[in-house]
Parts: C-alpha cells; structure tokens; sequence
C-alpha cells in the first residue's frame, strides 16, 4: 500500500509539471465558465495573446471558456492534478482552502471598487494571494465582476422591508449571514438556476452585479433593483504551486507580467461594462433602480455590519481593519 500511495504522488508531481510537447513549447491550459466577450473571458484571452506575443515558440496558452473542461467546483480539484494549470473561480469558491479570503463577502466592507482594488493591490491583499500554498495552490491576481446590487420582487430602501423574502446566494456561510441578519431566507442555488427560480417565484430576490443582472435577463424578471453596493464578486487568478515553481524563472517572470496586464485590461472592461448594463437595465423600463439616500443606506450598514464580528476570528480582525481602510 506504501508503494501504491507513493506512485500516487509521484504521478501527481509529474502531472502538475508544465504540458510540454515533444521539443515543442510549453502548454499552459486556463480553464474557465464564462462566455469569450466578458470581464474575465477578455483578460483570459489577453493573457494568451501577451504571453504568445512574447514567449513565442517556447509558450503556448490553451484558452478553454464556457466550462468546456470543469466548472468552479471540480476545476480546483483537477489543477492539484494537473489537468488544469490555470483557472479564476469566484472567491467564494475557496472557504475549503482558506477562511481568509471570506472577507472579500462580508457585506458594506467596501464602499466602492476603488477601494476593493485599493485593498487587492495592498500587501494585505497581496499576501492572502498565498494564503493556499500549503494547500498547493497559488494565487496569481485578483480579477473584477463588480459590485452587488439587491434586486427583489418589492421594492427595498430599508432593511425590514426584505423580512421573510427568499434569496438566492452563493455557497458562503458568510453571505447566509448576511441575510439572516436582516431576517430573510437566504438559499444556496447554482447561478445557472437562478433565473428560472425568479421567474417561478420560487425565490423574490437576488444579489448580484449590474453585468450578471443584465446578461443573465434577472433585470426581466425582477421588478426593482436597490443600488446598494453592499458586497462584491470578483475572482481569484489560481495556479498549482507545483506547476508555477516547475517553470523556468525567466518564462515564470514574463507570464506573471503578462497576466498583471491581462488583469489590469480585464478590470478595465468590468468598470465599464458595469456602467453601460445599468444605463442598459435603466432604459428598458423592465426594473425600477432604487438610489438609497444616506439615511436608508446607514440602515442596511447597521442591519448587517455584525457580521464582521462574527467571522472575525475565521478572517481575522487585523486583516478586516487593514481592508476597512482601503475606504480612504
């Protein structure tokens, strides 16, 4: 068994080293669940195209979209192996791994984009990119969706009006709660549901950003959107510390640069795909936006702010205070 166990190891070491074909270039594989023409699907390409450019002949990069090899839940699991050497879950994927990262779901952390990106570019932020490495994962950079809005099937300026609604969240205990705190139901379904449970009334509402209200059509089903802002969905750039070590220093540098400037024209186009599906869901006519004023916006804060406190210790204080400051 002791002979069988170490075969195993040494077959995933082998695996988890760069794809190179017979005296040919490198293969990088990224695998990921979006469509080509998004935020993520863009900076996917835009990697490919700057390491390819620079690195000709000696790299080359696999783009698989639209989950054509693994979705979010099995693509970690397949990097470790080396199936996959490049991926960018959501951020919520990863609380098996670390508890750390949670705090990019506590709610009102954030007052805008801005300060995400202030805090993702902090050492703070640039430390919890190592935050899996003894799990054998590595992050790469952080990569924008945008900011959530609370759309539901009545209208919502103040907390107690969302007492008793259904919401659709993603797998995080964090954001389940996030709306206990204000008296809702939150229920964990997979994204691709989600329209259908609108639809259906099998839930009254969602969060989520203006770019996945808009192209997912929640914005036809849902009759008002509060512009809240009170959380974010991004994604995390992952690699297998085995795979990043294996490359060759030289080749490993130019790839970590081109994949800052993949990610840098990726969170580029999430800004302004964020302003132009909300001027997009505004001129429909279909959802009413609802602007907080400050008051009622003070109320959402209040409602949900202990939520800190209760994954302070899993997050870790310090790390909420250092991500706190990143307001400004």
């Amino acid at each position: 068994m002791r002979h069988f166990l170490a075969g195993i190891a040494l077959a995933a070491l082998v695996l988890a080293a760069p794809i190179a074909q017979a005296g040919g270039p490198i293969v990088i594989k990224f695998s990921h669940v979006v469509a080509e023409n998004t935020p993520k699907g863009q900076a996917a390409n835009k990697f490919k195209e700057l390491v390819e450019q620079r690195l000709a002949g000696k790299v080359k990069v696999e783009v698989f979209p639209n989950s054509q090899l693994y979705g979010d839940n099995k693509v970690l699991e397949a990097m470790l192996l080396g199936d996959v050497h490049i991926a960018a879950p959501s951020l919520s994927k990863f609380s098996k791994f670390t508890k750390k990262l949670q705090i990019f779901d506590l709610p009102f952390l954030f007052k805008d984009i801005h300060a995400v990106d202030r805090f993702q570019k902090s050492p703070d932020g640039k430390k919890l990119l190592a935050s899996m490495k003894k799990k054998g994962l590595l992050g790469l950079g952080y990569l924008h969706n945008g900011t959530k809005q609370l759309s539901a099937s009545r209208p919502l300026r103040l907390p107690a009006e969302a007492k008793g609604l259904k919401f659709r969240i993603q797998s995080s205990d964090v954001l389940a709660a996030q709306f206990e705190a204000i008296h809702a139901l939150p229920l964990k379904k997979p994204f691709s549901e989600v329209f259908t449970l609108l639809q259906t009334k099998a839930i009254d509402g969602q969060e989520n950003t203006w770019s996945n209200i808009y192209s997912k059509k929640f914005f036809e089903v849902q009759e008002y959107i509060t512009e809240s802002n009170h959380g974010v969905i991004d994604y995390l750039i992952i690699t297998s510390v085995e795979f990043w070590t294996e490359l060759p220093d030289d080749i490993r540098g130019e790839v970590q640069k081109a994949m800052d400037e993949a990610v840098a024209f990726g969170n580029k186009v999430a800004l302004d795909k964020a302003v132009a599906d909300r001027k997009k869901i505004l001129d429909s006519g279909r959802s009413k936006i609802l602007e907080l004023t400050a008051q009622e916006r003070d109320a959402w804060v209040k409602a949900m702010k202990p939520v800190w406190k209760k994954f302070e210790k899993q997050i870790g204080k310090d790390l909420i205070e250092a991500a706190a400051k990143s307001n400004g």
